[in-house]
């Protein structure tokens, strides 16, 4: 196996790998090694002659079957390594299918030669998007009653009073009226109770003077600004990479964001690109690189984390976070790296930081238009 400058890391060997799916596990390593996004292996695939669309390559680092072999040269060479090593790979493919480990997993389907085993690149399956936006068994019990059965139950009534002596002739309806108008004003009074005690407990986006108002977040078209530099979301204009950087934010229109509401306070960013056309922001390999970046590429990739919770921070309200769910390292946020004041400053993973520095952003409505 080669190098290539990964830190003296060397690449991942595929043989030990005893099964089509640890296979697999070993290509997805491989990948994490390359350092490189969907966009840049199908960009290095097309300069050594190669096809390697970025699609393709999701939908086989998510299954537990063999990839043919012609994807698996395309992806090896891809992801740096040399002719000479990829032979290694292909010799434990061969293993692995003459013994019968192909399409043994549990789950997996059997493939003949030239033919498709499911969905394959460019199809629906019908099923990611609901899995992905399906609710969390802790997003299930959210909100539940301190009751096993969950249903809210008042205290015990106490003992009722003696009957009072049934009123005088007359005065019935006036008692009545009474008992209405002390109820409305009761009311009244608990329901601004409730209003003072909500603002008071959570805050709202307040407006510094000389600076744009904060946004909360809501569906639909969306500029992302960087609370602190006042700098906002894009990609380099010819990049290949999908990487997010801050950037001013009158130039910060590649691609164009919004927000779409999954429900159970999550949210997807996706995004337009002019060049590769709708997707996603996610953090690539599930996580798992303690400080990988945020980037931006196909919607529905299962080896991302694409759901992210927006939290709000402070009271009253200084921005929200941008928090990724299901990530592999925890207690991270989408953090700006380096001069958190510096136009074309990265944006990635990072711990989250109890002052949100770098880390707290406003979601500025935009125009449909851009």
């Amino acid at each position: 196996m080669t190098e290539r400058d990964r830190g003296g890391r060397r690449a991942p060997d595929p043989r030990g790998a005893g099964d089509p799916a640890a296979f697999v596990a070993r290509l997805q390593d491989l990948k994490d090694w390359s350092g490189l996004t969907y966009r840049e292996l199908t960009a290095h695939a097309q300069a050594l002659g190669q096809v390697l669309p970025r699609s393709t390559v999701a939908n086989m680092l998510s299954r537990a079957t063999l990839p043919r072999e012609e994807l698996l040269t395309s992806f090896v060479l891809a992801c740096g390594v040399d002719p000479a090593s990829l032979e290694s790979w292909l010799v434990v493919r061969k293993e692995l299918a003459a013994r019968g480990a192909y399409g043994s997993g549990p789950g997996a389907a059997a493939t003949v030669p030239g033919q498709r085993a499911g969905p394959t690149a460019g199809e629906d399956d019908g099923g990611t998007e609901d899995a992905e936006d399906a609710e969390s068994p802790e997003d299930a019990t959210a909100g539940a009653g301190d009751h096993a059965d969950g249903a809210l139950r008042w205290p015990a009534a106490p003992e009722p009073d003696p009957e009072p002596e049934p009123p005088r002739p007359g005065a019935g309806p006036r008692v009545r009226r009474a008992l209405v108008a002390l109820v409305a004003v009761t009311g009244l009074v608990l329901a601004g109770v409730s209003v003072v005690v909500a603002l008071v407990g959570h805050g709202t986006p307040e407006a510094t003077p000389g600076r744009p108002r904060l946004t909360a977040p809501a569906a639909g078209d969306v500029r992302i600004r960087v609370i602190g530099s006042d700098l906002c979301l894009g990609e380099r204009r010819g990049g290949r990479s999908g990487q997010v950087f801050q950037q001013e934010c009158a130039g910060a229109t590649t691609p164009l964001y919004s927000l779409k509401d999954l429900g159970a306070e999550r949210w997807r960013i996706v995004s337009d690109h002019p060049d590769y056309g709708p997707g996603c922001s996610g953090i690539p390999s599930g996580g798992r690189i303690p400080d990988a970046a945020l980037e931006d590429s196909e919607c529905g990739d299962p080896t991302r984390v694409e759901r992210f919770a927006l939290e709000p921070l402070g009271t009253p309200v200084r921005g929200y976070r941008i928090v990724p769910v299901g990530s592999a390292t925890a207690g991270v946020c989408v953090t700006v790296i380096g001069d958190r004041t510096a136009a074309w400053a990265g944006l990635a993973q990072a711990p989250c930081r109890a002052d949100g520095q770098g880390q707290l952003f406003s979601f500025d409505r935009r125009a449909a238009s851009g």
